[in-house]
């Protein structure tokens, strides 16, 4: 199977055309005011807008005010929802759209009962613990840590980079990377050269 691409974080239209053009899966669309990759609905309506078909939409939010996830459903085409705080189950499920899980690592994490609790996700979505920062800060974690008991499509986050797309497709099987600072030029810019290496380093890995 095919390990699918995700990258995230994008603040412009034109990194968002480049990105669909050498053939990502999904893009990610932060909402998520102290992250520097925050971007307004009228940002992300105008990336949403902007993207050909079958370049699925997905919008982030860290423990959201259910009023802002509604508008941007409103005003915003997207495809998938991304829970990327403490958000419970049946927070989730009340969009009625696909959602994704993302669960921060850690020694202790039963990613197996966290599937049984999120078991109407499209995915859970490992990445890095890092005390204060939900995603983005380019660190990696154990990726021991994640179990071959699978009920649900693992996306894998974390310190990914072209450097080590394929050794993590070899170790982990996910159903799909996503990336963010890894193909970036700069917080919430992205490398045109790095998204290229890190979409061809996937492709030939599977």
């Amino acid at each position: 199977m095919r390990t699918r691409v995700k990258i995230c974080g994008f603040t412009h239209v034109e990194d968002a055309l480049c990105a669909a053009n050498l053939g990502v899966d999904a893009i990610g669309l932060v909402f998520y005011p102290p992250s520097p990759r925050n971007v307004s609905i009228e940002q992300a309506a105008s990336i949403s807008r902007a993207l050909p078909a079958f370049v699925n939409v997905v919008a982030l939010f860290v423990d959201a005010a259910p009023a802002l996830i509604r508008e941007v459903l409103n005003k915003v085409r997207v495809d998938c929802l991304q829970f990327h705080g403490d958000e419970p189950a049946e927070d989730c499920r009340i969009y009625d759209k696909s959602y994704i899980k993302a669960i921060r690592m850690q020694a202790d994490t039963d990613v197996v009962a966290l599937q049984q609790q999120y078991h109407d996700a499209a995915g859970l979505l490992l990445d890095a613990y890092h005390p204060g920062v939900q995603g983005g800060s380019g660190s990696g974690f154990d990726w021991d840590l994640i179990p071959t008991t699978r009920s649900l499509p693992i996306i894998l986050a974390g310190g990914l980079t072209p450097e080590n797309a394929g050794e993590a497709i070899k170790a982990v099987k996910p159903y799909a990377l996503d990336v963010s600072s890894g193909v970036e030029a700069g917080k919430g810019i992205k490398d045109a050269a790095k998204m290229a290496a890190f979409i061809r380093k996937t492709n030939q890995a599977t």
